[in-house]
């Protein structure tokens, strides 16, 4: 824990400036300019938007711990997210050429109303366990230079309820920008000092496979987590408040393109943090290289930072979980009913924070049960006429992915995709072949 309290300087400059930045830039009160900024975001502030949500817990204290345990293949956690985002760029003008609001509307575009419930219900359930994790890793920064996690965790919640639902989609998107540059100046700080401290920890690493990550994990990787960012609610979000079409392909080609370089960086701390301070859990390696390896007056910079990379990706799940339970579960779409959406959503997320303090597996079975449910359905859903697709089999392929991916995911991580594919086929076989014989 330091002792210095010089480290609060740059954490409450940038606390201070990502407020008045988020009250100025406050959204109107309509649900379209609330939650989807009036859909009139350009290309530019689409892509600094995803890249500062991308950047969260799993992407800053994750993958430093992956770093640390898998070498620098454990940045195909981040580069399986610019696969994801390569091929979203494919698709985005269709997403966004449907008008949906979110994506549980964009199932039920292609579904109907039970799809569209379904899918709801369980992108709610796992978001609940990707916000929990963005709070442990607040939690997890704060609690290093100051102690109380658990007070950091709540604070955390608390900042970020009233901060969501004051603000909206434009305040989350324009606090974004700001947050990248924190995000890049600190990164850049640490990776100067790490280098300076363990010159040589960078030399003979193997990639894109080594004897802690094997071929077979790297492709379960690829799939799970890139899928995240081909079908991610929180990206949808943001093609979703897209200009145009256009503006949302060039933006998922630009992030994909921004995160490749910030993918090997971030593993490469990680990397450091295991020559300088051998023998400690993975998921502390960030924390301890600020306490024990950065100095007093960079510390709170580099905390600032990763604060910021979390925060960003906060308010955009928090706002995404928030409007799939007003505008797509029924809550209401006004004022109190996003104010009570937001405080719902953040108090679960704090009880799970609070109860699998893990961050790595926490998102992983989150991605897993999420993955293993909308992967098919929502890629199928595009071309669902041509294969004969009926709604009852995307709530069938869903329920059963999810289901599946809750109960096998841990040991084997593809069976939902599997599971909610021979469902949507079975089902839809089914039902074409009573409705013959009716």
């Amino acid at each position: 824990m330091r002792e210095s309290y010089l480290v609060l300087i740059p954490l409450v400059l940038y606390l201070l400036a990502t407020a008045s930045l988020g009250y100025i830039a406050r959204s109107g009160r309509s649900w379209n300019d609330f939650f989807l900024a009036g859909r009139s975001l350009g290309a530019l502030q689409l892509t600094g938007s995803l890249v500062a949500t991308i950047l969260g817990a799993s992407s800053t204290i994750g993958l430093v711990g992956l770093g640390y345990s898998k070498g620098l293949p454990g940045a195909w956690w981040l580069l399986s997210g610019a696969v994801g985002l390569l091929v979203l760029s494919k698709i985005a003008h269709a997403v966004r050429g449907t008008g949906a609001r979110t994506l549980p509307d964009l199932i039920g575009n292609f579904y109907g109303s039970s799809a569209k419930k379904a899918a709801s219900a369980l992108i709610l359930i796992a978001w609940l366990g990707v916000i929990a994790a963005q709070i442990v890793a607040a939690g997890r920064i704060m609690g290093a230079l100051f102690g109380y996690d658990w007070a950091w965790m709540s604070a955390t919640a608390f900042v970020l309820v009233a901060y969501t639902a004051h603000g909206g989609q434009r305040a989350v998107v324009r606090t974004d920008l700001l947050q990248l540059c924190v995000i890049l100046a600190g990164l850049i700080l640490m990776l100067t000092i790490c280098l300076g401290s363990a010159p040589g920890a960078l030399n003979g690493l193997e990639f894109p496979t080594s004897e802690q990550m094997n071929p077979q994990d790297v492709v379960s990787m690829v799939v799970v987590v890139g899928s995240m960012y081909l079908i991610g609610p929180d990206m949808y979000s943001r093609v979703l408040s897209a200009r145009s079409p256009e503006s949302a392909r060039v933006s998922a080609m630009l992030s994909a393109m921004i995160i490749v370089p910030l993918a090997f960086a971030i593993t490469s701390i990680g990397i450091f943090a295991r020559h300088l301070l051998p023998e400690i859990r993975p998921e502390d390696a960030l924390p301890l290289l600020m306490t024990d390896v950065i100095p007093n007056w960079a510390a709170g910079v580099v905390a600032a930072a990763f604060l910021a990379a979390v925060m960003s990706s906060a308010d955009t799940s928090l706002l995404t979980a928030s409007s799939i339970l007003t505008l797509d579960l029924g809550l209401g779409s006004g004022v109190r009913a996003r104010g009570l959406a937001a405080l719902f959503v953040g108090s679960c997320s704090l009880l799970l924070a609070m109860s699998r303090p893990e961050i790595i597996s926490t998102l992983m079975l989150a991605y897993t049960v999420f993955t293993g449910a909308f992967l098919v359905p929502v890629l199928a859903g595009f071309q669902r006429e041509r294969l004969g697709l009926t709604p009852n089999s995307a709530t069938a392929g869903i329920l059963c992915g999810g289901i599946t991916s809750l109960m096998l995911g841990g040991v084997f991580p593809l069976s939902g995709i599997f599971a909610s594919a021979f469902a949507m086929v079975i089902v839809s076989v089914m039902e074409k072949r009573w409705s013959v014989l009716g």
